[in-house]
């Protein structure tokens, strides 16, 4: 998942220090492995180059809050209104996307859902017609690999179809995830 957008997208939700932005991201995510905080703060000095964020006074803790600017909600907007790009393996960017919208009020998740559906959908229309030319051609390289791929964006789609599912269960797809105002823990975790 692209690493500005999601911020922008908390970020849309209220002003956050660089930790702050990390805890929700991962909070929200359910991320395997949390964002790196050097990371966060370059990347919110990119925004701020380009635009999409504007940089706080420093609180009394030291914590500088980055707020989001018109230009940034209009980036979000887009971005939610857009299916997830495919690198590599992919799934885990659609599943953190999806996570991320349903828990933002006022994103259209069902939306984002049904880009995600149609864009894999036709993209697996694409690799199988690609896949039966290169069983005809005997290329068997090719056809281990586009049959991999093929796989994946099936279980994509079917995981999309079960997400779909699951979120429709619930009346308010937010899940009731506002902004925490309480401060994320820093280094680790205390000794039990």
């Amino acid at each position: 998942m692209s690493a500005p957008q999601s911020l922008l997208a908390i970020l849309d939700q209220g002003p956050c220090y660089g930790y702050q932005l990390r805890a929700e991201h991962e909070r929200r995510t359910g991320a395997d492995q949390p964002m790196n905080v050097g990371q966060i703060y370059r990347t919110l000095e990119r925004l701020e180059r380009d635009g999409l964020v504007m940089r706080g006074e420093p609180d009394a803790q030291g914590h500088i809050y980055w707020s989001i600017t018109p230009a940034g909600s209009d980036a979000v907007a887009e971005w939610f209104g857009a299916a997830a790009a495919r690198r590599g393996a992919g799934r885990e960017d659609v599943a953190a996307k999806v996570a991320l919208a349903a828990s933002l009020p006022g994103v259209d998740v069902d939306g984002v859902l049904t880009t995600q559906h149609l864009s894999s959908a036709a993209e697996l229309t694409r690799v199988r017609e690609e896949l039966s030319a290169a069983e005809r051609a005997g290329a068997l390289g090719r056809t281990l690999v586009l049959t991999a791929r093929r796989d994946a964006l099936e279980a994509e789609v079917r995981w999309l179809d079960h997400a779909a599912a699951v979120l429709a269960q619930h009346p308010d797809p937010a899940f009731g995830v506002t902004l925490a105002t309480d401060r994320p823990r820093r280094g680790r975790p205390p000794r039990p």
